[in-house]
């Protein structure tokens, strides 16, 4: 997402600057440039104004997109403080149940921190909530082993402030969406557009990671769209129970999810190259967030419990790997 992302910027006439790890950083230098096909089968090469491994290197930004997986934003956000001044803004666009949510919220729970997702503070203590504007990200998006992107489809990044006020921030930063190709606005209640978002990433994407399943797959085969249905009424539950509200029903986000076709979820990607599974964002916060409102979730807590072993192993095998027996 973060390569889609800047390269619609870069060809947009935004400075840009790409920080990440040093593998990724070199093989763009390679490719000349971030390399983006998008869902026609075009490739377009644009290259950022600077490229850095730290945000030492990277200095003030205007806007900090924190593009990560919800799992290793633990570890880029000690550096976020390098990257910003009293004019920045950091627009947060995590899969899952962000670790910003009781933040600045009108609702008994304001101030919780959510444990499964941010354990320790580090995130509380190191991004601002003040700067933070929540964003949803709806584009299907692949990392090719080439280093190539592949844009699935989808072209949304609907945005809004945490606390529900939009200041004059939060329309610049829907412009520079706009200018760089794609379709945003406002949103009034940013954490109701979260939950419709997560919907589907708690249920569908588990799944996917479980069985090796397309999303057309799942939400073909009667017992998983059912099991899909049943996770979604749990989520809607808790989600209601915090005050938000849906503006679609189940069936039409799971026909949704459906016509996307036989794309692979994140999840799944993530699985078959033995990365560690975003599962805390996405089902550990949710059922963290059922326990606070008394709401029960046995479909949500099963799959989860099968989608932890398998990421178990994933951490494991990684672990072995990089630390190899002697």
């Amino acid at each position: 997402m973060g390569t889609m992302i800047g390269d619609a910027l870069c060809r947009a006439g935004e400075r840009v600057t790409i920080i990440d790890r040093p593998h990724r950083i070199n093989q763009i230098l390679s490719m000349g440039g971030l390399v983006v096909i998008d869902p026609q089968g075009n490739e377009h090469t644009s290259m950022p104004a600077a490229l850095a491994t730290g945000t030492m290197q990277a200095g003030i930004q205007d806007v900090v997109v924190l593009a990560t997986k919800s799992q290793d934003l633990p570890h880029a956000a000690p550096g976020v403080p390098a990257l910003v001044d009293e004019n920045s803004s950091v627009l947060s666009i995590q899969n899952g149940i962000p670790w910003w949510y009781f933040h600045l919220i009108n609702h008994e729970l304001r101030g919780t921190r959510l444990k499964s997702v941010d354990p320790d503070g580090t995130l509380e203590r190191n991004i601002d909530s003040s700067r933070v504007v929540g964003c949803i990200a709806y584009p299907a998006a692949e990392l090719n082993p080439d280093g190539k992107v592949r844009h699935v489809e989808g072209n949304r990044f609907p945005l809004g402030e945490i606390d529900g006020k939009p200041r004059e921030r939060t329309g610049r930063l829907v412009q520079m969406f706009v200018d760089a190709g794609f379709k945003s606005r406002i949103l009034e209640d940013v954490r109701s557009e979260i939950w419709l978002k997560a919907w589907g990433a708690l249920s569908i994407n588990p799944i996917s990671a479980i069985t090796g399943a397309t999303m057309a797959d799942i939400c073909t085969f009667g017992p998983t769209r059912e099991l899909t249905a049943r996770m979604m009424q749990e989520a809607q539950a808790i989600a209601e129970s915090l005050g938000a509200t849906f503006r679609h029903t189940i069936e039409r986000r799971i026909e949704g999810a459906r016509a996307v076709g036989h794309h692979k979820t994140s999840m799944l990607q993530d699985a078959e190259a033995g990365r560690p599974l975003e599962l805390n964002a996405l089902m550990g916060a949710v059922l963290e967030m059922a326990d606070l409102v008394g709401q029960d979730a046995p479909a949500i807590r099963n799959v989860y419990a099968c989608a932890a072993l398998l990421n178990e192993g994933l951490v494991s095998a990684r672990e072995a790997e990089a630390d190899p027996a002697p």
